[in-house]
C-alpha cells in the first residue's frame, strides 16, 4: 500500500469515528429519558463544547497517526535505498564472475539451476599453467573497473 491509501483510510476512519462520537454523545444528551437533565440553555453550549474536546482529540489522534506513517515511510525509504545499492553489488559481482567462468563451469552452473541441485565444491585444478590461468583472471578484472552505471 502506498502512503495516499494509509491517509485516505486513516482519514475516514476518524471521520466515522468523530461522527459516530458526536452523534452519539448528542444523543445521549438530548435524550428525554437520560437521567441526566440539562436545561435548554446550557444544551447547546454543552454539545458544542463537548463536539469541540472530541474534534481536538480526533485531530491530536490523526497527528500522531501521520507522525507514525511519516517516520515509518522514511525507514522504509532507507531500507529501499539500501536493498537498490546492494542489488547494484551483487549484480556487478554476477557479471564480473560470468566473465571469469569457463565455458564449461557455466555449463555446469546451468545444469545445477534447471535440476535445482546445490552447487558442488570445485575439486578439479585449473586448466593451463596459474601464470596463464592468473594472467587470465587478471585482465577481465581490470576492463571491468571502469565506472559503473
Amino acid at each position: 500500500m502506498n502512503a495516499s491509501c494509509y491517509t485516505v483510510a486513516m482519514d475516514l476512519g476518524v471521520c466515522q469515528l468523530r461522527n459516530f462520537s458526536i452523534s452519539f454523545l448528542s444523543s445521549l444528551l438530548s435524550a428525554d429519558s437520560s437521567p441526566l437533565k440539562l436545561d435548554s440553555s446550557s444544551s447547546g453550549a454543552s454539545v458544542v463544547a463537548i463536539d469541540n474536546k472530541i474534534e481536538q482529540a480526533m485531530d491530536l489522534v490523526k497527528s500522531h497517526l501521520m507522525y507514525a506513517v511519516r517516520e515509518e515511510v522514511e525507514v522504509l525509504k532507507e531500507q529501499i535505498k539500501e536493498l537498490i545499492e546492494r542489488n547494484s553489488q551483487l549484480e556487478q559481482e554476477n557479471t564480473l564472475l560470468k566473465t571469469l567462468a569457463s565455458p564449461e563451469q557455466m555449463a555446469q552452473f546451468q545444469a545445477q539451476v534447471q535440476t535445482g541441485s546445490p552447487p558442488a565444491p570445485q575439486t578439479t585444478a585449473p586448466s593451463g599453467p596459474p601464470s596463464a590461468t592468473a594472467a587470465s583472471l587478471a585482465q577481465p578484472a581490470s576492463h571491468s573497473a571502469g565506472p559503473s552505471a
